[in-house]
């Protein structure tokens, strides 16, 4: 069944699944039925389901905006732990990390979407002498992505709006898009969420409505929050989506507390995004 317009769902991560029919469970008891799914990198965070997992989800009833995908070796402790092993910024980690990704385009095709998600890395400015390799690593994305039929939306957070949108601009990849969360943005202090929508409007492909407040002691993670709670200004974000022209999904993301508090929060999630839509 097609999603309609600013369909309300929720990130299959942030409910602390291992399984198939758990995920669809905890779906039901929101009273959600749009989900965006993890790929499940059996070298990372791998289902209980394992191969049949495709089958299972696709057989499950509920809808599936996109899959995404997480490496091995990530490491958020910090903001600079994860700028040295995120996505495919060290050079090091790019040939297996390109291998990783070829899976997870495989498993995304077997569960009938067309959609995959991931964080670039950090972005290297244009002065870096890494720019280059690091364009080329993700020119290589989009055609192993296009070979397969599959759009890749590149995680907000890690670099500036305008270094995203520069380097999209410059990558000039048709399957090359934005999944944008804009608690993102402030955790990893790379400017005001309301007006990097504006910058990233055409390219926005997905949406993680998540909420934060920005650190006071910089170089550490700020505060992940409910929504509405933080500084992410999440019913002015929802009407900025709306005035780019955005008319995908709203997915919740949550990732902080024990699966019960999760659960709880978002709950609280789906009533205050009815609330902002209805404005």
């Amino acid at each position: 069944m097609p999603l309609e317009p600013l369909a309300i769902g929720v990130c299959s991560w942030s409910l602390q699944v291992k399984s198939i029919p758990e995920l669809k469970r905890l779906l039901d008891r929101l009273h959600l039925d749009v989900v965006q799914i993890a790929c499940g990198d059996p070298h990372h965070a791998p289902w209980e389901d394992d191969d049949r997992m495709p089958e299972l989800a696709r057989a499950a009833g509920f809808r599936m905006t996109g899959a995404m995908l997480g490496f091995h070796g990530e490491d958020y402790t910090t903001p600079q732990t994860i700028k040295k092993t995120g996505g495919f910024g060290d050079p090091e980690t790019r040939p297996e990390r390109l291998e990783r990704f070829q899976w997870a385009l495989d498993r995304t095709r077997a569960l009938g979407l067309t959609d995959l998600m991931l964080h670039a890395g950090f972005l290297p400015e244009p002065s870096d002498p890494d720019r280059k390799p690091f364009l080329e690593t993700l020119g290589k994305v989009s055609a192993l992505a296009q070979a397969k039929g599959v759009t890749v939306s590149f995680e907000t957070g890690q670099e500036t709006a305008d270094l995203l949108k520069l380097t999209l601009d410059e990558l000039k990849c048709a399957n090359l898009r934005v999944n944008f969360d804009p608690a993102n943005m402030l955790l990893y202090e790379k400017g005001d969420p309301i007006r990097a929508v504006e910058i990233l409007g055409p390219y926005i492909r997905s949406v993680h409505v998540k909420d934060a407040v920005m650190t006071k002691v910089p170089g550490t993670w700020g505060d992940e929050v409910p929504l509405g709670q933080g500084q992410a200004h999440v019913d002015k974000f929802v009407q900025t989506l709306k005035k780019v022209g955005y008319q995908g999904p709203l997915c919740i993301e949550r990732e902080v507390g024990n699966q019960e508090q999760r659960i709880a929060d978002i709950a609280h999630g789906v009533s205050y995004l009815k609330e902002c839509l209805a404005n």
